[in-house]
């Protein structure tokens, strides 16, 4: 049995506790900033950090009101639990991880980093711009079901919104301590090659670079896209027409080994396909003729056509179509550039060198002289300097560019034809975030995004997956937030954003699904169409009474953990008739590290108890939520100690729980 002694934390629905997790890594890596009885002395760790620290006055620090509120805020572990919605979720059969969950983010996302820590690939948010009016959430859940739904203007019929104006003292304050918790429990659910996009205004784009800065680390910054959503706009002194999308990534090492991002060049696939035409009707060798029709081809096409900007690509060999590009060395002014001959293949003469010498050194053009054909292009005779041949088949993609357009309005309008006129302000747009995970996730990838809103990631996530085959998967965060009652939203029956994420992601489904109907069943399309879902879920208290629990001040923790395992024999003694098992069977897996798609399979060797064997793509273990442990499953264990093994707290006696964990050790978790 393990020596460890038994903290009151062991016996409560707990998510992670972070706090003592870095305390105890801390304490691992370096045991001499600790003392004899095992707490952390700052005066050494400030000794390690900077032996000036404690008389430095006058340093660079970024400090607010409310600083270090919200730092605890975030590492207090979570006593809440997400309960399945079955009624307005979607072919939950079909969700296969996909999730639109309601509740206070924050509470939320403490609650996933026991599944989901390291899992998540890309988050996107969009949180509420500081304008003095929008809603600035409240981190009162741990206070208690009612204190917290008052608190943050929750009734019966849903949820009133709280503000921040710009006359409060604290206006930036507030707005940054909602954000620097949220930013430090998301950065435990990022993969190390993850990435989180934040759209942000003028108004806090400074400051959130800055909070960021410190949760993520400087050097994780990958840029700012400077996103312009119209051609005009009205304003005294300069028209704001753009947002922004502040990038980080988890670490970048990591990211950079999982591959740069790129994305296809707009109009590269409608060029390459012109070309293949031409090349069809002319003949392979007919390059004079094919250069001229498809110099003919671009000059047809509108300036602003996409497949324009490629009409630099004019020229043809066997290869391909291909760009004449630049051959000399960069003008930096260095005289060691190479600046040997190249002989034209004509006239057998020397050609013109480019003053700054070449690019490539000698060996390099030996070797593409050589190849057939030679990826040098020539002029007609030696006065013209020869290029260097960049085909267009080769270099299909770019990076992302830090400013670009996308009209403001194409998202309002994808909100309006799916759910109806003026249900919600200022959507994104569905085709910006599908560049954005296009750009940096694939196949399997989780992309989360915590401020749900009207639930563009979902559409985003779903039509992306259609156009390259992924099976991204998407989990979806949102506050149930009342509509103002005189809204169009609420009188056409959306009482909380919620409900208009939900309906939203609903309708994508069935139109997708309405799009495949006329294709033949078993085709990759009408498969794709048919295999959308998702679950909801609610955040709420605890289905375990015990959660109540509060610790006599006055006694040890010894004798406050006697008083918390009556506490459960007494409260939970019936709780086996009054539970629902699904719910209750989502909690302990969840806090127990399950992602929630988790499969149960009956266990038939186990006659006296019903033991399941949970599974999901990361970790399994037998489960048993029976109120009494029989003395043969626990025998069961004594021969097979392979599996990880999860029962109530309240089904086991003192004899029992010795057994198990004599033979099971650290496998045993009694919840």
């Amino acid at each position: 049995m393990s020596d460890i002694p038994e903290k009151l934390d062991d016996y409560l629905p707990l998510s992670p506790d972070h706090n003592a997790e870095r305390l105890a890594t801390l304490k691992r890596l370096f045991p001499d900033l600790f003392t004899n009885e095992g707490r952390l002395n700052v005066d050494e760790l400030k000794k390690v950090v900077d032996p000036a620290l404690v008389s430095e006055t006058e340093r660079y620090d970024f400090r607010w009101y409310g600083k270090t509120k919200s730092k605890r805020d975030a590492f207090t572990p979570s006593r809440a639990a997400l309960v399945y919605d079955p009624d307005r979720s979607v072919n939950p059969d079909q969700a296969d991880g996909n999730m639109i969950i309601e509740g206070e983010n924050l509470e939320v996302l403490k609650l996933l980093t026991s599944a989901y820590r390291e899992r998540i690939k890309c988050i996107y948010i969009d949180p509420p711009y500081n304008t003095g009016k929008d809603f600035v959430y409240s981190d009162r859940f741990a206070e208690g079901q009612r204190p917290y739904w008052e608190q943050t203007g929750v009734t019966e019929q849903g949820v009133k919104t709280d503000t921040n104006t710009d006359s409060d003292g604290r206006f930036h304050s507030n707005w940054l301590s909602m954000m620097h918790s949220r930013l430090l429990v998301a950065r435990y659910l990022l993969r190390p090659d993850g990435v989180i996009f934040v759209s942000i205004d003028d108004n806090e784009v400074q400051n959130l670079r800055r909070v960021m800065d410190e949760v993520f680390g400087e050097e994780n910054f990958a840029g700012i896209l400077v996103w312009q959503k119209s051609k005009k706009g009205d304003a005294k002194l300069v028209a704001r027409n753009h947002e922004y999308a502040v990038i980080y990534v988890r670490d970048r090492e990591h990211a950079l080994d999982n591959g740069v991002w790129r994305r296809k060049k707009p109009g590269v696939d409608e060029v390459l396909a012109k070309y293949d035409e031409i090349r069809s009707k002319l003949g392979d060798e007919a390059h004079d003729t094919i250069q001229d029709e498809i110099r003919a081809w671009y000059s047809s096409l509108s300036k602003a056509d996409p497949r324009r900007a490629h009409q630099h690509y004019r020229w043809s060999d066997k290869r391909g179509l291909y760009f004449a590009d630049n051959f000399a060395g960069p003008d930096d002014g260095r005289e060691s550039r190479p600046r040997y001959d190249i002989v034209h293949p004509i006239t057998k003469k020397v050609c013109a060198k480019p003053s700054t010498g070449w690019r490539w050194d000698e060996e390099r053009t030996t070797d593409a002289l050589a190849q057939d054909p030679p990826r040098i292009h020539f002029g007609s005779d030696e006065t013209t300097i020869p290029c260097r041949k960049t085909y267009l088949l080769e270099v299909q993609s770019e990076p992302f560019a830090s400013v670009f357009y996308r009209d403001g309005r194409a998202g309002t309008l994808e909100v309006e034809s799916l759910v109806g006129k003026g249900m919600f302000d200022f959507p994104k747009d569905k085709e910006a975030l599908g560049d954005f995970f296009a750009l940096t996730t694939k196949e399997d990838d989780v992309i989360l995004d915590f401020f749900g809103g009207s639930g563009t990631t979902g559409q985003a996530v779903m039509e992306l997956n259609k156009a390259d085959g992924g099976n991204r998967r998407f989990i979806l965060v949102q506050l149930p937030e009342l509509t103002g009652a005189d809204s169009p939203a609420y009188k056409a029956g959306f009482k909380k954003i919620s409900d208009i994420t939900i309906k939203r992601n609903k309708r994508v489904i069935a139109r997708l699904q309405k799009e495949a109907e006329g294709l033949l069943p078993g085709t990759p399309e009408r498969a794709f169409a048919e295999s959308l879902g998702f679950k909801v879920y609610k955040l709420a208290t605890s289905a375990f009474p015990r959660v109540e629990f509060a610790p006599d001040p006055d006694k040890s923790e010894a004798e406050n953990i006697e008083l918390l395992k009556q506490y459960i024999r007494d409260k939970e003694q019936t709780f086996h008739i009054q539970w629902d098992r699904e719910t209750v069977l989502d909690e302990v897996l969840l806090k127990n590290g399950f992602q929630l798609n988790y499969t149960l399979t009956p266990r038939p060797e186990f006659k006296n108890n019903e033991v399941f064997l949970a599974k999901d793509a990361y970790k399994e273990s037998l489960i048993c939520l029976d109120h009494r442990l029989d003395a043969a499953t626990v025998d069961h264990f004594k021969k097979h100690t392979e599996h990880f093994f999860i029962c109530l707290e309240l089904a086991l006696d003192t004899t029992k729980k010795w057994n198990l964990k004599h033979h099971l050790s650290d496998k045993l978790k009694a919840f």
